[in-house]
């Protein structure tokens, strides 16, 4: 029960224990919001002083003027502040006293105002200044820490009723309270009930504002988590499928897809079994982190999607994940330069690595497969298998690359193609027609 009523109050809290790296981008974030409230504090005393400097005075013939010097304080005490921001993350202890010292200057500032104008210290309680407290704690919001606004709040109405307090001592036995509001507000008189009114006013504000960031923190915890998560999604597949997942507008299910006419490659190296007993797996996994490297900036350049790595080989689409028109003349190059950047480098082994590559174009479908707990976005369909049979063709006749008579019509390009004859892929009764280069 009082679990629920947490979650209904501050809504669905985030994980107990953030990763490290989130706890970092969250702490970021609040020194960015550090800095935005300095401006906007040093913006609000610049426009205090400036409408204080304008408005008419009425106590020349004194001495005695308070006004700017706790102005001139304020402003000295935000301006170190803002550039304290910009050299180095503001400690808690810092914010801490920091907050406190704002309300508290803002509380001096309009205590000073019975002296500045030679009037009772009720008088100060009337200031329209008052309102500068909300717009204080409000301050604090942009730093999405519900502490601070409470503190700031606490603060002010603690604040707020020492000068009530002080109004009362100050008067010496010459009781100023009435309980008249017409008199309290055409006479310097104080209305208890009033002052209890804005010290209510200002803790129900901050509450509600600390509620209202302590939901919007564990949202925003919630989306920087998953923010880095898509990030560190799209290290493990590619960026373009991590957006189509992270992007959906529903969430995906199993047997989801569309359809579409793309061209399928599979690649695999030649002889991998052999080159992989030559090696411990430390070698062998830096010999293949060095090829995928190299394959990716191919794959890339022409716009292809490395949809699936399965061990040493890869499926590649092209038209599939984004959109390409000339997605049958990008696959064969794709395979050409990756043939060619095979043949040009020595792998940390110490030896070069061929690459057999199947091409085949058709329609396919784009979707997720699995369970409702695991799922894997790929490619599937009759024209994927096909792709993946031609690529182990390579090996019976002896070619590296293998494509069918679909991809060889669709590119616009003269590549010198050579028959092969036809094909019957197991499973199928139509004999493919295929062709090497």
């Amino acid at each position: 029960m009082q679990k629920n009523i947490g979650q209904f109050l501050f809504g669905k809290p985030a994980e107990d224990r953030l990763p490290e790296r989130v706890r970092h981008a969250i702490a970021l974030q609040q020194q960015e919001s550090e800095k935005l409230i300095g401006w906007v504090q040093l913006l609000l005393v610049t426009i205090f002083a400036t409408l204080y400097a304008v408005s008419p005075k009425t106590f020349m013939n004194t001495g005695i003027h308070p006004v700017p010097w706790a102005l001139g304080l304020y402003f000295m005490f935000t301006f170190i502040r803002l550039a304290l921001s910009y050299r180095s993350s503001l400690s808690n202890w810092f914010l801490t006293l920091s907050v406190i010292v704002d309300i508290g200057l803002l509380m001096v500032l309009i205590w000073s105002f019975h002296i500045q104008y030679m009037q009772p210290a009720s008088f100060y309680l009337k200031s329209p200044t008052m309102i500068y407290v909300f717009i204080f704690i409000s301050l604090r919001t942009l730093r999405f820490d519900p502490r601070y606004i409470l503190l700031a709040g606490a603060t002010a109405a603690i604040g707020w009723l020492i000068l009530v307090f002080y109004v009362i001592w100050s008067e010496r036995g010459q009781s100023m309270i009435t309980r008249d509001y017409v008199t309290y507000l055409t006479s310097n008189s104080i209305l208890i009930g009033a002052e209890i009114d804005k010290i209510i006013a200002i803790v129900l504000v901050s509450t509600v504002l600390a509620i209202a960031v302590l939901r919007a923190q564990r949202s925003f915890t919630r989306a920087v988590t998953d923010e880095i998560a898509a990030s560190e999604l799209s290290r493990f597949i590619s960026p373009e499928v991590a957006a189509r997942i992270t992007h959906a507008n529903q969430q995906i299910k199993p047997g989801d897809g569309e359809a579409a006419r793309a061209t399928i490659m599979f690649t695999d190296i030649e002889g991998f079994s052999g080159v992989s007993e030559k090696l411990s797996p430390q070698e062998l996994a830096a010999m293949l982190n060095e090829y995928f490297a190299a394959t990716s900036n191919v794959i890339n350049k022409h716009g292809g999607v490395i949809t699936q790595f399965q061990g040493d080989a890869m499926l590649i689409t092209f038209n599939a994940v984004k959109a390409d028109p000339d997605h049958a003349l990008n696959a064969v190059r794709t395979a050409i330069d990756i043939t060619r950047v095979c043949a040009e480098t020595t792998f940390c082994h110490g030896g070069r690595l061929k690459t057999r590559c199947g091409i085949n174009t058709g329609d396919i479908v784009i979707g997720a497969v699995g369970s409702e707990n695991r799922l894997t976005f790929t490619v599937h369909g009759d024209n994927v298998n096909i792709a993946a049979r031609l690529e182990q063709l390579n090996k019976q006749y002896g070619s590296y690359i293998l494509a069918t008579e679909d991809t060889v019509r669709a590119c616009e390009e003269g590549f010198a193609w050579q028959a092969r004859g036809e094909v019957t892929v197991r499973g199928r009764e139509t004999p493919t027609p295929i062709f090497s280069l």
